[in-house]
């Protein structure tokens, strides 16, 4: 994807989009780092050898357009109403949940994420892994200066996990299922986020850590749907259970890493949220049901081997393929180990 000019050049204005927003000092500042940030992302989906992606960057920019939209009108409404230099709008509750609900559009979190599932669809794994991981720092920073649990805030967390582990159960394609999960790992993302910064920055790197890990062994044997990892017969074996592996762990399935930032559970009960947790945990189960699903029946149901294809083509990808699924397979004990060391 870098290997052409202008793609690295929108790659360069994207990434620093996000950090202008991250670093503003005010919401118009932020609103032009958005800006810059979308503005960039377009011309890196459209792609033509593929006509659904012009659906996808269409859609992806009227939603984006919407979003960044009623942010200003709420910006500029609060800057009228109090003054540009006050703050006390931020006691105003009508126009918090403005702006919280114009970045958990921007994000695709519940119920915001109607277009999200369809984008991801039509765009390659390289553009869907920056919509899955890099895209959403920008908002999650910024919903953090003016994020509070209230009734609003714990509708949007109990929905991205409930349409996030729902929504996943009947689908065949293997984008929209990642489409899912990244909308129920939003609702963590933002129940870590209410438990503090660093509770969220450990969630976001492990989750983006697997679903890079996820994303380079699908677009290394051009996977698209979950019936072609089942019939995964010419690559070695040990690849087909790194991928699994990889699943597993992104649905926190002990004892794999994907389960460390599944511990913000213990300081959610401690801060009181127990029907948030129960709820929560419960739904995630939904999650690892359908990935444990599809590994017991590409493992046991529908694995075959021919016997005379002895000589398999390995992917150039292959040493990094097998040290991202050890890290993934191990990286829980190691971490346990190192802690109780120190």
């Amino acid at each position: 994807m870098l290997n052409n000019p202008t793609k690295l050049l929108f790659m360069m204005t994207l990434m620093s989009g996000t950090l202008i927003s991250v670093s503003a000092n005010s919401w118009f500042g932020a609103w032009i780092g958005l800006e810059i940030n979308l503005l960039s992302f377009i011309p890196m989906m459209s792609n033509s050898s593929n006509l659904m992606t012009t659906e996808s960057s269409l859609k992806y920019f009227l939603t984006q357009a919407l979003a960044s939209a009623t942010l200003l009108f709420t910006v500029i409404l609060s800057a009228m109403m109090f003054g540009s230099s006050s703050s006390m709008w931020m006691t105003n509750p009508i126009m918090i949940t403005l702006i919280n609900s114009s970045l958990l559009l921007k994000m695709g979190a519940a119920p915001l994420h109607f277009w999200f599932p369809g984008v991801m669809e039509g765009l390659d794994w390289m553009n869907g892994l920056m919509l899955m991981t890099w895209q959403k720092i920008a908002p999650l920073m910024l919903i953090s200066y003016n994020l509070k649990m209230d009734l609003f805030i714990m509708f949007v967390i109990i929905s991205s996990i409930f349409i996030g582990s729902i929504g996943g159960l009947n689908q065949t394609s293997i984008r929209k299922i990642l489409a899912y999960s990244s909308i129920n790992h939003l609702g963590w993302l933002i129940s870590a986020l209410l438990m503090g910064e660093s509770l969220l920055s450990l969630y976001f790197l492990i989750y983006t850590f697997l679903t890079t890990s996820i994303v380079i062994m699908l677009n290394s044997f051009q996977l698209t749907h979950v019936n072609q990892m089942f019939s995964m017969n010419f690559t070695p074996p040990v690849i087909k259970f790194s991928l699994f592996v990889t699943f597993l762990s992104l649905g926190g399935l002990p004892p794999f890493i994907g389960f460390l930032p599944l511990w913000i559970i213990k300081s959610m009960t401690s801060a009181g949220f127990h029907f948030l947790t129960t709820t929560m945990v419960v739904m995630t189960l939904v999650t690892l049901y359908y990935y444990l699903r599809t590994s017991f029946s590409a493992f046991l149901l529908t694995y075959s081997e021919t016997l005379w294809q002895t000589n398999f083509s390995l992917s150039k990808n292959y040493p990094l393929i097998l040290t991202l699924a050890m890290l993934s397979t191990t990286g829980l004990i190691f971490t346990s180990l190192l802690t109780s060391i120190l």
